[in-house]
């Protein structure tokens, strides 16, 4: 703990006060039993709860409904202290996981992953607002690239636990897993108390529910996104293991070198945010992006499709530019409720859109996917050079570089 706290003062130059670091940690522990849940997760839905394919793409499915229904639920909570609202979710998701363990039946299951989610779908927005909330003037990008660092370190702290426990103990019942990983986002629930309850309050009480016509850029944008999210998150992995034969170490081996990558190179994109501005520095991660997804369409040597693997993961963490950007032009009482809606239309695509590449796959190959994606990207680029510059009395900051 002390080596994180150190990592983090080191990477934010100075500027983490207690309650930032507080957020870091409690950010740590949560992507610390993500990390132990992911390196159990498909060996327990097959090996111990014997669940087939399509039970896990049904389980997938279903368990990202309160992401379509967020900005519902958000409505529901919005009038509770921000730092409580952010502690109930990440402890219904610790509380939701941890129920993993004793489930028996399919249908208890699928219960019990709705439940999770529900934390999970919860804590996205209040987490991006908490780190904007806390940070110095002009300082949102490093911040949000900071906690995206601190994401990787600990899913680099689950995967190294989960695959040291597995060898020192092979017996060991998955379901413990399961366990130890909601005990480890429970007490992240717990850490996320120790932030004030003044945080974050405004002059105004924030609505309830909102979405505005003068947000559609970042609607549009955020509906993009969705489109390609599991394009770009997941499928390059699919494609390693099905057309290259990729095995279970090579792909660990991939997933620790993008989190190192991610992990050094985060906080200096949201740096770049800070002193460049969303609109130039998402408008280049576009471009670059499309490259990449080019570049998995027509290169067919694994080595190269492995490189832009991790540097598509890599820039995809400048999503966080959206956040930035609703922060940057949005009046404080109204950040948490766009964020929230715009969650529920990036669910929109990123549920409807893989059941379409899904059903294309067979006929247009990976390659088609992936030239798919690189053409929503396109369409997505004018609509970031449309971004707002930020205003004059929100300047990037130039002491971050």
């Amino acid at each position: 703990m002390k080596q994180l706290r150190n990592r983090i003062a080191a990477t934010g130059s100075g500027i983490w006060t207690p309650n930032l670091i507080f957020l870091a940690v409690s950010v740590f522990m949560n992507g610390f039993g993500q990390g132990v849940l992911g390196g159990a997760r498909t060996n327990f839905f097959v090996d111990t709860l014997g669940l087939t394919g399509g039970q896990v793409l049904w389980l997938e499915g279903i368990r990202e409904i309160p992401g379509l229904a967020l900005i519902f639920i958000a409505a529901l909570t919005m009038r509770l202290p921000l730092s409580r609202r952010a502690a109930a979710a990440v402890l219904i998701m610790g509380i939701g996981y941890a129920l993993y363990a004793p489930v028996n039946s399919y249908n208890v299951l699928l219960a019990m992953a709705v439940f999770a989610s529900l934390g999970m779908h919860m804590w996205f927005p209040l987490q991006s607002t908490l780190g904007m909330q806390l940070a110095p003037g002009g300082r949102t990008g490093q911040v949000l690239g900071t906690l995206a660092s601190v994401t990787a370190l600990s899913g680099i702290v689950g995967m190294g636990a989960i695959a040291l426990m597995s060898a020192l103990a092979p017996t060991l019942s998955l379901r413990l897993y399961y366990v130890i990983g909601g005990v480890l986002i429970i007490i992240a629930a717990f850490l996320l108390l120790r932030i004030p309850k003044d945080v974050g309050v405004t002059k105004v009480s924030p609505p309830r529910m909102l979405v505005k016509g003068r947000y559609w850029l970042y609607y549009v944008l955020t509906f993009f996104q969705g489109s390609r999210k599991q394009v770009l998150n997941t499928f390059g992995m699919l494609v390693l293991v099905e057309n290259f034969g990729f095995e279970v170490w090579q792909i660990s081996t991939i997933m620790v070198a993008s989190s190192i990558v991610n992990l050094v190179g985060a906080p200096r994109l949201g740096r770049l945010l800070d002193r460049f501005g969303e609109r130039r520095v998402m408008t280049t991660s576009y471009l670059l992006l499309i490259l990449c997804c080019a570049g998995f369409a027509f290169l067919h040597a694994a080595w190269m499709l492995v490189i832009l693997l991790i540097i598509i993961k890599l820039l995809v963490t400048l999503e966080i530019g959206l956040d930035t950007y609703i922060y940057h032009i949005a009046p404080p009482e109204e950040l948490t409720p766009t964020l929230s809606a715009g969650i529920s239309i990036n669910h929109v695509t990123s549920v409807a859109m893989p059941i379409v590449a899904g059903a294309l796959l067979p006929a247009i190959g990976y390659e088609g996917i992936f030239l798919g994606a690189a053409g929503l990207i396109l369409l997505s680029a004018p609509f970031a050079l449309s971004l707002k510059p930020r205003p004059a009395s929100q300047p990037a900051a130039t002491a971050a570089t």
